[in-house]
């Protein structure tokens, strides 16, 4: 099946693990990330732990099969094992590149300090950030060196399309490569706008971030409330 890279660049093709019910142990693709995938009857859990504990404490979670590597039971037993922390089981989707520039007026922001860049940095690597008039888009690169974006729209211009705008953009910012995000499944703003943008459904991801000093992070808190989209 390959790493963990290997399975997201197939997933981005459309071509999934099998659905045999079985769940693959990967170690992480960096100290920075570790978590689970959810597909549709195959998961995969990427950490540096040892698999035997993983499916032991899989078969201990008393539930369905399916639905154990994202049960409450072993995502708890996982962070006490890891001391990490988890904010929410994200719905994942892909976008696969568009040729050309975006339709969209974008100016690159240069400003390292910028709220967004500073924030952005915590969960990903090569950090851009484009403005457009009442909002932004970010790209950089998370798990396993995917391409992921990030939007926010300011709240006085909410609603007249400029989310899907920004995130359709970023189709035509990746450099060619597929785009992806994680959203909240309660986030249903969010949601119509990357369908909206032709992103399509992948799985479900829980990622496990290192623990941060209390105080730091609050940046960040502030700026996924003012968005259209709290994608990592």
């Amino acid at each position: 099946m390959g790493n963990l890279r290997d399975i997201l660049d197939a997933a981005a093709r459309g071509v999934f693990p099998p659905p045999d019910g079985r769940t693959t142990v990967l170690p992480q693709p960096s100290r920075r990330d570790a978590g689970v995938l959810s597909f549709t009857a195959h998961s995969v859990v990427f950490v540096d732990e040892d698999p035997a504990w993983v499916y032991d404490t899989l078969a201990a979670a008393d539930c369905d099969a399916l639905a154990a590597s994202m049960s409450p039971r072993f995502l708890t037993a996982l962070l006490d094992r890891t001391g990490r922390v988890a904010e929410t089981v994200d719905a994942l989707v892909v976008g696969s590149p568009l040729p050309g520039p975006p339709s969209l007026a974008l100016t690159e922001i240069e400003d390292p300090d910028h709220p967004r860049v500073v924030s952005s940095r915590r969960r990903r690597d090569e950090v851009r950030v484009w403005a457009a008039q009442g909002g932004v888009v970010v790209l950089g690169r998370g798990v396993a060196g995917r391409l992921e974006v990030a939007v926010e729209v300011e709240e006085d211009v909410r609603h007249r399309g400029l989310g899907r705008a920004l995130v359709g953009a970023a189709r035509h910012l990746g450099g060619g490569e597929p785009v992806w995000a994680q959203i909240s499944p309660g986030n249903a703003r969010s949601t119509r706008a990357f369908r909206a943008a032709g992103y399509l459904p992948v799985g479900a991801e829980a990622l496990l971030t290192v623990r941060r000093e209390p105080g730091v992070g609050a940046v960040s808190a502030r700026a996924r409330s003012s968005g259209c989209s709290h994608s990592r």
